[in-house]
């Protein structure tokens, strides 16, 4: 941890963008490519380092516009890591379908990180098994083929922004769209807290965090918002290696959890231990908005 000038203490995190090449609706103003580049010209800005996006092969379907974008990305410096082929959800399947898609998602990582490393796995949706024995046989698999997990310590549920933005959009609708970029950067406020809060429950300290992001229409354009207010709430940017050095990463919740969660919120349910007060995320108004 590293002091500012002004004494207080600054915290650490990665940021990692999930779902490449394809999250959310497209708005009938950008493209794919557009969408890739934006993200990446904005973490070259802000000295972010090492931004892993997480692909699911299947999206790329044969189009070259969409395999572009993780050429892009991989040309660009940043690396690849697997999130399955079909971002499938493993408490609704077996571990064999699930072993088979980690499998089948790494032709494309090898293609276009050539030597580089791309053997970081997230899970899709974050869940990590509805039982004990999905749970352990998929984390001994990925140990055994040299993966390791790329838990996630911070989410606003950026993700629930983007088909909103892409009706607003199509509607004209500048006012609701002047609403979603600033309750996106307000809900990334109080979860920010919220992980904070947490992260001094479970382990009396900030972790070094890992931020989870989507490459999504309203990401894009949000980007350099989100991360110059990472800045202002004390934090600098490293890469996702670095973060999960933090022995607070070799803690495993090894618990059997239906809806998942992030690393924190899942160590909180395995521990039954109580949330900090905390504002509710607007998904009512997210979904209704410009129907």
């Amino acid at each position: 941890m590293i002091s500012s000038a002004s004494g207080q203490q600054r915290a650490e995190v990665a940021i990692t963008v999930d779902d490449l090449p394809v999250h959310g609706d497209l708005p009938s103003n950008t493209t794919r490519a557009e969408i890739a580049k934006k993200m990446i010209e904005a973490f070259k800005a802000k000295g972010v380092p090492g931004v892993y996006g997480f692909v699911n092969a299947k999206n790329i379907g044969g189009d070259q516009e969409k395999a572009d974008v993780l050429a892009t990305w991989a040309n660009s410096g940043l690396p690849l890591g697997n999130h399955t082929y079909s971002h499938i959800d493993l408490n609704t399947s077996t571990v064999q379908a699930f072993e088979d898609e980690i499998a089948m998602n790494e032709a494309p990582l090898r293609v276009y990180m050539g030597a580089r490393d791309w053997h970081w796995f997230r899970y899709p949706f974050l869940h990590e098994g509805d039982t004990l024995e999905k749970r352990h046989a998929v984390r001994k698999y990925l140990a055994d083929h040299g993966y390791k997990i790329a838990q996630v310590t911070l989410d606003f549920g950026d993700y629930a922004w983007n088909n909103p933005y892409a009706r607003c959009v199509a509607k004209q609708d500048t006012q609701a769209i002047e609403w979603l970029k600033s309750s996106y950067l307000n809900t990334a406020k109080e979860d920010i807290a919220l992980d904070r809060k947490l992260s001094a429950m479970l382990f009396g300290r900030d972790i070094k965090y890992v931020l989870l992001l989507h490459i999504g229409a309203l990401d894009s354009i949000m980007l350099p918002d989100l991360l110059d207010l990472f800045n202002k709430q004390g934090f600098d940017f490293v890469t996702l290696e670095e973060a999960q050095k933090d022995p607070a990463y070799q803690t495993d919740p090894d618990a059997a959890l239906l809806h998942g969660g992030t690393f924190l919120e899942q160590l909180t349910e395995a521990k039954h231990l109580k949330y900090p007060p905390h504002a509710d995320r607007p998904m009512d108004k997210l979904d209704a908005i410009c129907k």
